[in-house]
């Protein structure tokens, strides 16, 4: 059964909220209704909001297999800590005022390690079944 899991989709559910209210928000202020029309900080919080939407499901479907899978709790505890730390990062860099090239850097890379890792529990369980 999947218990752990579901606690890391849902602060992320709420952090994909957080990140769609920074695009319209930006839309009202701004005025654009399509597109990022030449705003900077409009076209990296559509992208900090898409960019999440991109690699967040992967990793949390990686995530839910491997815990199915009857990999532990600390080490899907562990995943889900280290995904949310980089999908924040990586978020917040893009949706800040001035954007910060180190924390967006080093959120893709945490997130790319999990999704790394998560992958290979998957495929462990697999081939050990």
């Amino acid at each position: 059964m999947i218990t752990v899991t579901p606690i890391y989709a849902g602060l992320l559910g709420l952090f994909y909220i957080v990140l769609a209210s920074n695009v319209i928000r930006t839309r009202h202020t701004t005025g654009v209704n399509l597109g990022h029309g030449d705003e900077p900080l409009l076209e990296r919080r559509i992208r900090a909001h898409g960019n999440f939407a991109e690699y967040a499901p992967i990793a949390l479907l990686l995530i839910a297999l491997a815990e199915a899978g009857g990999v532990a709790d600390w080490a899907i505890h562990a995943l889900g800590v280290a995904l949310l730390l980089g999908r924040g990062m990586h978020g917040y860099a893009l949706s800040s005022l001035t954007l910060r090239p180190i924390a967006r850097t080093a959120g893709m890379a945490i997130t790319l390690t999990v999704i790394g890792f998560a992958a290979a529990a998957c495929l462990t369980v697999a081939i050990s079944s």
